[in-house]
């Protein structure tokens, strides 16, 4: 009692008589309607955003009906991929966990060459994180290994659907081969410029190598432990892979040598890679020299679309033209009127290799000597003056010429050709350009036949999109057959 009489007093005695000056005053020992707040920590809500959330949501809401990865998608269903499917050994009615889908593997990769992504482990990662790879999943996990080999392993089927691309191109009228314009980029290989040795220094590798092999084998056989076997067993495979590399780098070394004859070289300093025995170390664009691979496109003048592609060991593009006429006339059967290309091309026996399928339209290189006057006699006393040496006309027919030689350097002459060969830059440096763009710029593989399959997948992805732009009924855009409702920009 006497604890409650206390409180009371103390809350009758006001201290500060003007606390309640704003009309909330107390009279006599009423106590005050308001009451000051004690002093303190604000108590907010502040953001946690890495806590988890449940949202219901369907796949097909994540993407605008316009998207690219539509866009492929719409490309891919319509291919005919029976080669890809006949090596798929999980049938209906038999045991083993069925495959992934072909038509996902492939979309993954055309989506992600358009991205400029090239390595299979980007794109696992981005079927996880990324709404437009997961919309092409659809909810089928994939992993980095299958998105790997598929690239790989299927170089011949994606070779096959670029013929039947063009074909289809051709038949519509887009591609009409009046003229093609071939140059050669040069890529940088997944090789060191420190792994090329010569053959005395690839011979010692090899044998290292292959008493490392015979060490790590006996390991696991002599090791009972499962998991310390493991592990030299994984060993072992890598100083194999390593061994049949430098095996490989021998093997091409002669080849590599008798390029270095040929250039008035010493043989002997040819050198091959330990990492990928099939790269050449080659000038690039800048000067510089890198172990890299030529990769050859040839391309529809009127329509920007790639009718050819291949890819060559060798820094020159000398030689490179009459296998790329063979190639075009296979995939389309017939070649372009006019066969543009500049003047690394067009060696003597290339232009009659292929003068009977296309005419060549390309510079003549100038006379390295000039013709003298005849007039004035080579023994004339010092005050005759002999005639200025005259220039030696480049586009005359030269007597060892043959008849499709001679053709080519009148041709050259005329105000035609010369304007027709304009198109040839502004087709075939546009198409490296765009490739460029796209990530053609480090090989993310190793080996000619993987290298091939890289360089079909951006002329693939280069030709869907002059597809959208030239023929979108062929991928269904505005058929009323596609998830597209109109053409992406």
């Amino acid at each position: 009692m006497m604890l409650r009489s206390c409180f009371v007093i103390a809350l009758t005695m006001d201290p500060h008589p003007d606390l309640f000056a704003d009309g909330n005053e107390t009279s006599g020992n009423a106590l005050p309607i308001q009451m000051a707040r004690p002093v303190g920590i604000a108590r907010v809500q502040k953001p946690n955003r890495k806590q988890l959330e449940l949202r219901p949501s369907d796949l097909e809401s994540l993407l605008p009906q316009e998207h690219r990865a539509r866009i492929v998608w719409g490309y891919v269903e319509r291919q005919d991929l029976t080669g890809l499917y006949a090596g798929i050994k999980a049938v209906e009615g038999g045991v083993g966990r069925a495959a992934i889908a072909p038509e996902i593997l492939f979309a993954l990769w055309l989506y992600a060459t358009l991205e400029g992504i090239g390595s299979a482990r980007a794109i696992t990662r981005l079927t996880q994180l990324h709404d437009a790879y997961r919309w092409i999943c659809g909810g089928v996990q994939v992993n980095y290994h299958t998105v790997a080999d598929f690239r790989s392993q299927q170089g011949d089927v994606l070779d096959d659907l670029l013929t039947d691309n063009l074909a289809s191109l051709m038949a519509v009228g887009v591609v009409k081969l009046k003229a093609g314009a071939q140059d050669g980029v040069r890529v940088r290989a997944s090789a060191a410029a420190a792994s090329f040795r010569r053959e005395e220094k690839l011979e010692s590798l090899l044998a290292t190598a292959r008493e490392r092999v015979a060490a790590l084998k006996k390991q696991v056989d002599d090791d009972p432990g499962a998991e310390s076997r493991r592990k030299a067993a994984a060993q072992a495979r890598a100083a194999l892979a390593r061994e049949s590399r430098i095996e490989a780098a021998l093997a091409r070394l002669p080849e590599l040598a008798d390029i270095k004859k040929r250039q008035g070289k010493k043989p002997e300093e040819a050198r091959a890679s330990t990492t990928d025995a099939e790269a050449t170390v080659m000038k690039m664009g800048d000067g510089g020299f890198r172990p890299a691979y030529n990769i050859e496109f040839c391309s529809d003048t009127e329509s920007q679309v790639i009718v050819g592609v291949d890819v060559v060991t060798t820094g020159s593009d000398m030689g490179q033209m009459a296998p790329m006429v063979k190639q075009v006339v296979d995939r389309c059967g017939q070649a372009p009127q006019d066969w543009l290309v500049d003047g690394g091309f067009p060696a003597h026996d290339q232009i009659d290799a292929v003068a009977s399928q296309t005419r060549v339209i390309a510079p003549v290189p100038k006379p390295k000597a000039k013709t003298k006057d005849a007039t004035a006699p080579t023994n004339a006393p010092d005050d005759v003056q002999a005639t200025p040496e005259a220039p030696v006309d480049a586009h005359q027919r030269k007597p060892g010429d043959s008849p499709a030689v001679g053709d080519w350097r009148e041709r050259m002459a005329t105000d035609e050709s010369k304007e027709l060969y304009k198109q040839r830059a502004a087709t075939a440096e546009c198409v490296n350009a765009q490739a460029r763009n796209r990530g053609l710029v480090l090989l993310p593989v190793r080996g000619l036949k993987k290298v091939k399959a890289v360089a079909l997948l951006f002329v693939l992805a280069h030709n869907l999109m002059r597809m959208v732009r030239l023929a979108p009924e062929l991928i269904g855009i505005g058929t009323g057959t596609s998830g597209i409702p109109e053409m992406a920009g």
